[in-house]
């Protein structure tokens, strides 16, 4: 499992997630807004939406607030247009770091991430600085409860899938256009699914010194809590004793 999943899992299990429900709902409504703007608005013909529809339910998202989103990304909200905007950089100790932002003001939310990124001892890129090290995949979630390793990749052997990552919340890597139809086959199977989302993958990682970890994961959460970042990707990949320290 890709290192900041893994630390997303390990607060999540210990309570450490934040608990401002209000926040979520803004990212969730963003997501929504950013998937019928860019497709159909119908979940049915837009997968994309579909899987944030459905990421907003599983959040207890009420129905209206997600009929207004789509509302509002077909223009029947009559608010300032959100658009998705995608920032490069290095955090500490140089790893490489991929932001996916959602906003009404560009020029607010650059200048925001920049100041998070200089003041946590990291540099904002140029687009593309290290995007070549990062491959789009899709990424389910899943529980494995009582299935074994063995198990579960062979309930995976599905055409598109990548590669799977066992754990507590183990997850399966798929090409980006096979991600639907993986979920939809491990459903069937029994299995349960956590949650499914495209996904940046590091095609190359590195492991960072136990000093390095605090620092890289303060600033990884620092942009994850910014009101106008969706995802936050990078190719840290943290010791488990760490995380566990560290939670």
């Amino acid at each position: 499992m890709s290192g900041h999943s893994k630390w997303h899992n390990i607060k999540l299990r210990k309570g450490k997630v934040d608990a401002q429900r209000g926040a979520l709902f803004t990212k969730l409504s963003k997501e929504i807004i950013l998937a019928a703007k860019n497709g159909s608005p119908d979940p049915e013909a837009n997968y994309r939406l579909k899987m944030a529809v459905e990421k907003a339910r599983e959040n207890n998202m009420p129905a209206d607030n997600i009929k207004r989103a789509i509302g509002r990304a077909t223009g029947g909200a009559g608010e300032r247009e959100i658009e998705e905007i995608r920032y490069e950089g290095y955090g500490p100790a140089g790893v490489a770091v991929i932001v996916d932002a959602a906003t009404d003001n560009r020029n607010r939310t650059a200048s925001e991430l920049r100041f998070l990124f200089s003041r946590n001892d990291a540099t904002l890129g140029e687009t593309g600085s290290v995007g070549w090290m990062f491959a789009p995949r899709g990424i389910v979630e899943v529980e494995p409860g009582r299935l074994s390793e063995d198990e579960l990749t062979e309930k995976a052997l599905v055409d598109g899938v990548i590669d799977v990552r066992f754990g507590e919340v183990a997850e399966v890597v798929t090409e980006m256009q096979s991600l639907m139809a993986v979920k939809e086959a491990l459903e069937a199977q029994g299995v349960r699914v956590r949650s499914a989302q495209l996904a940046m993958e590091p095609t190359q990682t590195v492991r960072p010194s136990a000093a390095d970890a605090e620092k890289i994961l303060s600033f990884l959460d620092a942009l994850d809590e910014h009101e106008d970042v969706q995802h936050v990707y990078s190719n840290a990949d943290f010791d488990d004793a760490q995380l566990e320290a560290l939670a």
